[in-house]
């Protein structure tokens, strides 16, 4: 199991997250959004599971945005093709934390309830 966690350290439900896995003593993975970013692979496999879910690449992709962002504006326009290319030039447009359990499932946003079922 490898859980990786998207966010910032200044959000608090990335703290939340960070909290909920450390007190059941699951090891996981913190990617600061602000100092590495997002890689190509990583977003790609997000996108995908969250595809699964949401029944589209385009509502995995608004999923991910975050409609309280100050540049989501500029996000909001574009076509679909390149919203994914403007969350990886600029990752802190994406709701957080993004969660990701592997290749298999993602989650955006604080969702202890699906977690739950990871364990």
């Amino acid at each position: 199991m490898a859980i990786q966690i998207f966010g910032t350290t200044k959000s608090f439900d990335v703290k939340k997250a960070e909290r909920y896995f450390a007190e059941r003593r699951i090891p996981f993975q913190k990617i600061d959004l602000k100092e590495k970013g997002i890689s190509k692979g990583e977003l790609e496999s997000v996108v995908a599971c969250l595809a699964r879910k949401a029944g589209g690449r385009t509502q995995a992709i608004e999923m991910l945005a975050d409609k309280n962002n100050k540049d989501y504006a500029s996000f909001a326009y574009l076509d679909d093709g390149d919203k994914e290319a403007k969350l990886l030039e600029n990752p802190l447009l994406m709701v957080q934390p993004v969660v990701r359990n592997g290749k298999d499932a993602a989650t955006v946003g604080y969702d202890p309830e699906t977690w739950k079922s990871w364990c």
